[in-house]
């Protein structure tokens, strides 16, 4: 039996005690497992018998470590006795130990916290529109011409969407720095990629010509030493293009796709957009129903829940890293931080995530929401398909975790379904971002 003290703050003290017979069983283990560690005079390593040992290291020789063997199992049963959900290792001290009493000890703990629910129905969400029009399938028609434009040179003067080819090198308090100069660069005049009046000063130039472009860096620019500082560029343009756009035709259409004709591309993007279309308002007010459900809940998170999401997000973070062949300390230092000020950074988002999981399962739990077994079978099933492994071979393989995670994810997704399917729908879905 373990007693059960709660505690502030979502804590919890148990205070737990493992009987002798119990204890004398690790005390023999512990001797059979480290007895080599206690060389004794006249015995070969880990031959001498315990209460030699004990006689020359002292009685509680063995007790830490016979110890660390048995309380587990009394601290899982004590969790199991008193139905908590334990959000953290728990902190233990062992208030007293000998081989003829057992061993009493203290863990304390952190528990998942309570939830306090508001209305999670009835949430406003966008309402529902799906429509794409011929305009915006223009648009993207449009895009697709851009994306095939091309540049040719000319002999005038350069005016705004013309590409320049030209040398520069620039200069502050005339010293050059660091970056200030390269060679055949390309700049499409105002798409102000450069500096702002960097590039409305090379309208008029000419192929050839030579100008010096005056500039102020912004005071928040990258670089600390330049921002806010005047700068010269002596610029060289040794060519000026026009853009020039393809004709929207059958031909076009046939050499950017699998269609023959503008209307059958047109059909199938229009067909496509409305998709994407339908997956983003699907997403957005699925979004704003969860997230007007954890609004109007209320909950204290303990401080180990947020910095076990932090380290979740920071973890995801390095192995997409890695498998990009990025290193984790150049991307900091490309960012001008440090992975302390990046973990700061990421706190509200944790809190949020951790907050949605609970209120989540709460209103599961009011809803009396869980998986079916034979949703759990399709679950299964789904997992198998996009592995492209046999159902069965992959159910073989499952452990008793495994099926207890995939009824977890039924679980929530039949409870966002529920939120969702609750929400009240507006008239003006335009303003609900």
């Amino acid at each position: 039996m373990a007693q059960l003290e709660k505690l502030e703050g979502n804590k919890a003290k148990l205070t737990i005690t493992v009987d002798a017979e119990t204890f004398r069983k690790a005390l023999n283990e512990a001797y059979r497992k480290t007895a080599g560690r206690y060389p004794v005079q006249g015995f070969r390593k880990g031959k001498a018998p315990r209460k030699i040992i004990e006689t020359y290291y002292g009685e509680g020789v063995f007790f830490e470590d016979a110890f660390e063997l048995c309380w587990g199992d009394a601290y899982d049963a004590a969790v199991k006795e008193h139905d908590l959900f334990v959000v953290d290792r728990p902190d233990v001290d062992i208030v007293s130990i000998g081989e003829n009493e057992g061993v009493t000890y203290v863990a304390e703990v952190t528990l998942k916290p309570e939830v306090t629910l508001g209305e999670y129905k009835g949430i406003a969400v966008p309402k529902a529109d799906y429509t794409v029009s011929d305009e915006d399938v223009d648009k993207a028609l449009e895009a697709e011409r851009e994306n095939q434009a091309r540049f040719v040179d000319v002999d005038r003067p350069a005016e705004n969407g013309d590409r320049v080819l030209l040398d520069y090198s620039g200069s502050v308090d005339g010293e050059k720095f660091d970056g200030g100069t390269a060679e055949d660069q390309t700049l499409v005049l105002g798409s102000n990629t450069f500096i702002p009046g960097f590039e409305d000063q090379l309208v008029g130039i000419k192929a050839g010509e030579s100008r010096d472009v005056n500039v102020t860096f912004p005071t928040e620019y990258h670089a600390e030493n330049l921002a806010g500082k005047a700068a010269v560029f002596a610029c060289t343009v040794k060519a000026v293009q026009k853009k020039e756009l393809p004709e929207i035709d059958d031909d076009f259409i046939g050499d950017i796709s699998e269609f023959e004709t503008v209307d059958a591309w047109k059909a199938d993007k229009k067909a496509k957009m409305v998709e994407e279309k339908k997956q983003y308002m699907d997403n957005m007010r699925e979004n704003l129903a969860i997230k007007g459900a954890c609004d109007n809940a209320t909950v204290d998170i303990p401080a180990v829940m947020i910095d076990r999401q932090v380290d979740y997000m920071v973890q995801d973070i390095k192995y997409r890293l890695a498998g990009s062949g990025l290193d984790w300390d150049t991307y900091l230092k490309y960012l001008n931080t440090t992975e302390q000020a990046m973990r700061e950074n990421y706190r509200t988002e944790a809190e949020a995530r951790v907050k949605m999981q609970l209120v989540i399962d709460a209103i599961a739990k009011a809803e009396n929401v869980a998986a079916t077994d034979e949703e759990i079978e399709e679950e299964i099933k789904k997992y198998a398909e996009s592995g492209n492994t046999d159902v069965e071979t992959f159910k073989a393989t499952l452990t008793d975790g495994d099926r207890e995670y995939l009824a977890d994810r039924v679980a929530v997704d039949k409870t966002v379904k529920l939120i969702v399917d609750a929400a009240v729908e507006t008239e003006e879905p335009e303003k609900a971002e």
